[in-house]
């Protein structure tokens, strides 16, 4: 039985680019999950991400987005909408993108049917470990919406 993986993307030292990073940080910090949740600090791990898509099903990803839009708005995708090509996957230029690990995971028949995507736009991103005033306002909520999820789907998320 797989695990229901919540992944937090992102580089810790580029600003809001660590938002999927400070997000599962608080997240850890803040609830108790129970054993069939995995939750990983992915940073910019790219392929190495596979063994833990191959895990879980579903899996939720926080990260930040590329898109035209105000900064700190908050953004949800899924699966489709990748495909789709609505938003770039890739961590970074040298980095394969979601769809391609995807691929590694398909080929050893292990890829998760069910992911979603909770993005918010940067707004810095400057050399800080800090998040950016208008992007920190939006962790606690993002975290709340992935709590909220796991409830809707029967898992029992207790507050520390």
């Amino acid at each position: 039985m797989k695990k229901i993986g919540i992944a937090g993307i992102g580089n810790l030292i580029l600003r809001d680019e660590g938002f999927g990073v400070h997000t599962v940080k608080y997240l850890i910090d803040n609830y108790i999950f129970p054993d069939n949740v995995e939750i990983q600090d992915i940073g910019t791990a790219g392929i190495f991400m596979a063994p833990f898509l191959e895990e879980c099903d579903p899996v939720f990803v926080i990260d930040v987005v590329d898109i035209e839009g105000e900064p700190g708005s908050f953004h949800y995708y899924d699966l489709g909408d990748v495909k789709a090509g609505k938003f770039q996957t890739r961590m970074s230029p040298h980095q394969l993108g979601l769809l391609e690990i995807l691929e590694v995971c398909k080929l050893r028949d292990a890829a998760p049917e069910h992911i979603e995507f909770y993005t918010v736009i940067p707004s810095e991103l400057t050399e800080s470990v800090e998040l950016s005033e208008i992007v920190a306002g939006r962790m606690v909520e993002v975290a709340e919406m992935i709590v909220t999820r796991l409830t809707e789907m029967g898992v029992n998320v207790e507050k520390r």
